[in-house]
């Protein structure tokens, strides 16, 4: 189902208001639509955008407006949902997520949801980075020099890896050392913010296998319970209550052995 770009609504999100200045605007891109096209054909739609998704899901307090932002754009790349990417990157970039965190996001999902969906993202941000003045300077090299990481749990990792993994594919595990060793170390996003984006990428794409690691690594990275919990409710309304009700049990065993 294709999702809704909101183009009208940036400035009732700046203001985190369901207040709708402007209701069309002028030469919108094929792939944007206006509250006003949703009323056309579901005013339910436009009510529920408007009264509980934007006035309320977006001002709850347990999750900052720039991390919704985050877990909103990994989302739509995770699911290749590009109607409503435009918005929400220029949403984000208003937000506080930086230009440089913005194409880590992308570098990282095309690892956690494939090449082609970020391929897709690159498509939608380039010509926002362009309209902005965002040049090559505000985004990250190649090869940026590298975070440390601890030997020990690394060393660990790898050990699992390779033998859960390695008598069926050696070359997913020599892939996986890579993932690890070079795309988790990346600087110009915090480990705290990659598990976060991981984290969303998993449930949104009902990968619940995944999301007991992933989850435990956010948490180590400095995502709190209440936090982690508000990204339920938020994926909820972004992903789908299916995706977030299979993700549960393994969000609430996570929680149990964290206080036991």
């Amino acid at each position: 189902m294709k999702q809704i770009a909101f183009g009208a609504l940036s400035a009732a999100l700046a203001t985190a208001s369901p207040v709708i200045a402007q209701e069309e605007r002028r030469n919108l891109p094929e792939t944007e639509i206006t509250l006003a096209d949703v009323e056309t054909i579901s005013p339910a739609l436009r009510k529920y955008t408007e009264d509980t998704v934007l006035a309320e899901v977006w001002t709850r307090p347990d999750l900052s407006a720039r991390d919704r932002s985050i877990v909103t754009v990994a989302a739509l790349i995770a699911r290749n949902q590009t109607i409503e990417m435009r918005f929400y990157v220029e949403r984000a970039l208003d937000s506080g997520v930086a230009p440089a965190e913005l194409s880590e996001i992308i570098t990282h999902l095309a690892f956690y949801s494939g090449f082609p969906n970020a391929m897709s993202a690159v498509a939608v941000a380039k010509d926002i980075f362009k309209q902005r003045g965002i040049g090559l300077d505000q985004v990250p090299s190649a090869s940026p020099e590298l975070l440390p990481q601890s030997a020990d749990a690394e060393a660990a990792r790898e050990k699992t890896v390779s033998e859960m993994v390695g008598p069926v594919s050696q070359g997913v595990v020599d892939y996986t050392d890579m993932l690890f060793d070079e795309i988790w170390q990346r600087p110009d996003l915090t480990p705290r913010d990659r598990s976060l984006v991981t984290v969303t990428a998993l449930i949104v794409s009902g990968q619940t296998a995944q999301v007991d690691f992933h989850l435990g690594k956010a948490m180590d990275n400095g995502l709190t319970r209440a936090q982690a919990s508000e990204v339920l409710t938020h994926l909820a309304f972004y992903g789908g209550w299916p995706n977030v009700f299979s993700a549960v049990p393994v969000v609430k065993e996570v929680f149990a052995k964290r206080e036991g």
